[in-house]
Order: structure tokens, then sequence, then C-alpha cells
């Protein structure tokens, strides 16, 4: 996971949902604890997962697991990027 992935969800999260970067929003910040982001802004951050990475969010992957801070996000991306290669790999 590269530290683009991170600053672009980082950045993402600062424009849309906190406006200002005052820089308390670290890595591991919980969106859902802290309030920056509810469940309409849950579902704003996959829309922008899935047009930015081109992925696609399966209902069962929305979980606080993968979703609740920029860490989990970033991860979480990766994962979903790296099994999207190793299975357009495998099909050719």
């Amino acid at each position: 996971m590269g530290p683009s992935l991170q600053r672009t969800v980082h950045e993402f999260i600062i424009k849309n949902f906190i406006f200002e970067d005052d820089g308390s929003l670290t890595e591991s910040t919980s969106f859902l604890e802290n309030g920056i982001i509810d469940s309409t802004g849950v579902m704003e951050l996959i829309a922008f997962l899935e047009s930015m990475f081109g992925i696609t969010v399966e209902d069962h992957e929305i979980i606080p697991e993968n979703l609740d801070s920029i860490w989990n996000v970033s991860s979480f991306v990766d994962f979903k990027l790296s099994s999207t290669v190793n299975r357009g790999a495998a099909a050719s």
C-alpha cells in the first residue's frame, strides 16, 4: 500500500467530510467513532472508491474493518486491487 493511496483517501475525507485539515485526521482515526462519516457518508466513500480505483465493493465488505479509517480503507483498496490483478492474470 503506497502513500499515494493513503493521501488520496485522506484528501477525499478532508474535502468531503471535514472541510479543513487541522492535522487531527491520522491514518488510524475512526471515521465512525469521531462522527466524521455517517451511513450516507459511507455510501459516498464507496462510490468514490469504486470510481477512483475501478473496484467493486460488495455488500458483505461494507464493514468497519474495511472502511472506518484511512488505514482500513487503504488496506482494503490495496487488497481489492491486488485481487483484481491476480484474477486478471489467472484468466490470461
